[in-house]
Formats: structure tokens, sequence, C-alpha cells
């Protein structure tokens, strides 16, 4: 198959994204210990955040702030210095997920490629230096920036304004969440491609136009 444009998600779609890693490196510097309960303890409040950021009830800045609140308070520095240090070690331990090089590679000079994701921008351009992708994307869209998260209609209108409104069926959205990338790139009329290595069932009302159980197999799909 052969698409002209094939948009990316960031985490989990193209790189790694080990938040406890990230996490027990960034807490170290400020002298913690931080394990398996304090990480446990740490997703039951993120996770609820994020949902209620791509479903636009509260900003990225609320997210930032609201998901360190308590270590900020305990450790007696402001969120906002604690965000910044997670996100400093993310991008330290960043690496891309297998076979993503080598399509990003394949690729390059074959489509136009770009990013459309709901990360922070202070990661997202660092690792896309340290990883030598910065050149590769040639739209990179990052929803702190925008004012709006995916699945929201409105970042991929603006991504299809950045891109000079190419046909939509004639876009491919890649990425590994169902909800926020498939649905939202379905819901905006593009064609879409599931990332599902554990072999998932879709959610119910959600039909990629394909499915694969990894990068290789996409490349695979892509250049066949």
């Amino acid at each position: 198959m052969h698409y002209p444009w094939i948009l990316f998600d960031a985490d989990e779609t193209l790189f790694h994204f080990d938040a406890y890693a990230g996490l027990r490196r960034m807490f170290a510097g400020f002298g913690v210990d931080f394990g398996e309960p304090e990480f446990h303890h740490y997703q039951a409040l993120n996770q609820p955040l994020w949902v209620d950021y791509q479903n636009g009830h509260i900003t990225a800045e609320q997210l930032q702030h609201r998901r360190f609140a308590g270590w900020a308070e305990r450790l007696a520095v402001s969120t906002r210095e604690l965000n910044s240090a997670f996100l400093a070690a993310m991008a330290d331990i960043c690496a891309p997920l297998p076979g993503a090089r080598e399509l990003i590679d394949a690729l390059s000079g074959k489509a136009q490629l770009g990013i459309i994701t709901n990360g922070f921008t202070e990661l997202q351009q660092i690792r896309l230096e340290r990883t030598g992708f910065r050149d590769a994307f040639s739209t990179l869209v990052i929803s702190e920036q925008v004012g709006l998260a995916k699945p929201d209609p409105g970042i991929f209108e603006h991504a299809l304004a950045l891109m000079g409104r190419p046909p939509r069926e004639q876009v491919l959205m890649v990425g590994d969440n169902p909800h926020s990338d498939i649905l939202g790139g379905l819901n905006a009329g593009l064609h879409t491609c599931w990332l599902n290595p554990a072999g998932k069932a879709a959610p119910e009302g959600i039909r990629p136009h394909y499915q694969v159980s990894s990068l290789h197999e996409l490349h695979k799909l892509l250049l066949a």
C-alpha cells in the first residue's frame, strides 16, 4: 500500500516510554528511593489525569502540576521543577522501539512523515534530536503547543493544515492507543493503523483500517 503522508504517534509507537525508569532516575536526583509502591501510587493519580487531559477537561499545565503536587510539597520544590526533571530524565533514557529506525529510514524520500503526540514539548524535541529523527519528520504537532489533545478532531485539523491539506484518504495515522490515535484518526477522516503488540481486541466501535503487532510488520506492509 502507498500513502503519500504517514503520521505517527510518539510514545510506545516510535519510542519506548518507561515511566518507572524515568521516575526512579528523576527522584534519585532529589535523594528519594522511588520504588514500586511509589510508582503504583503515582500511576493511580497520573492515569486518570491523562484521561481528563485527552478529554479536554484539564490543560497540559494542570496535568503536570497535579501529578507532582504531593511530591512538591514533600520535597519543598515546585511542581514545575519536578516535571522538568522528569522530562529530562525521560529524554536521557529515550530509545526508539525495535524496527523504528529501519522503518523511518526506509520511508524517508518515499512519503512525507509527521508526528502528532499528546506528549510535552520539552521531551519531544530533545528526543527527536538525540535519536537523529528530527530531520525525518516535516510536521511535528504537540498537543501542549496546540492546546488540544488527541482524540480531539481539532489537533488533526491543525496537523492537516500544516501539511497543506492533502486528501484525507492519502494520510495514514499510526499509533498504539485505540482511543486517542485510532478513533481520533478515524473521526478526522484519516486511514489508520493500530500498533497492537499485545494482540488486544479492539474496543467496541473502533475499527482501524490496518492492525500490526510490530513496526517490522508495518515496514513490510508499507514497503511490500
